[in-house]
């Protein structure tokens, strides 16, 4: 599968990502939310800043760490060990405090010439598609959560 992740623009995260600062993302929930659990390494990663509509950036899965049911100490703790990947604002670390973590490693980052994305209205923050042409102005496809189900 092929993932396109929003990168937080306040946090500069896909500045980060690019200058090799930021070598994993995270996504929490209080269940289990996409990416948890759907997302493997091998897979591909796009970024885009969040509010730019221009994928930017590509990466290759390196590794995935999916949690359930955490307590507040093992919260601390997982961000805590993880903070050298994750290059997170005091900011970051107080939102992603929750319940249910992914966090994907990855490497192989390399910039593209920029895409431009087509949003509609049912997107998250994290999509699974088939091909990063299904939300490129031109050739996108209406989306839909297929790819997202837990198999």
């Amino acid at each position: 599968m092929i993932h396109l992740v929003y990168c937080d623009d306040k946090a500069k995260a896909l500045e980060k990502i690019t200058a090799g600062e930021k070598t994993m993302v995270i996504r929490g929930a209080a269940g289990r939310k996409i990416p948890h659990s759907r997302v493997f390494e091998g897979e591909t990663l796009y970024f885009m800043k969040k509010g730019s509509a221009k994928i930017s950036a590509t990466a290759t899965v390196k590794s995935v760490q999916n949690y359930v049911k955490l307590t507040d100490e093992e919260i601390n703790k997982i961000i805590e060990e993880n903070q050298n990947k994750l290059s997170l604002t005091d900011k970051q670390k107080e939102f992603w405090h929750r319940k249910c973590l992914c966090l994907v490693e990855f490497d192989n980052v390399k910039e593209i010439t920029p895409l431009d994305f087509e949003k509609q209205s049912n997107m998250d923050d994290w999509l699974i598609l088939d091909k990063i042409e299904d939300v490129v102005v031109g050739s996108s496809v209406k989306f839909n959560y297929d790819n997202a189900k837990l198999k």
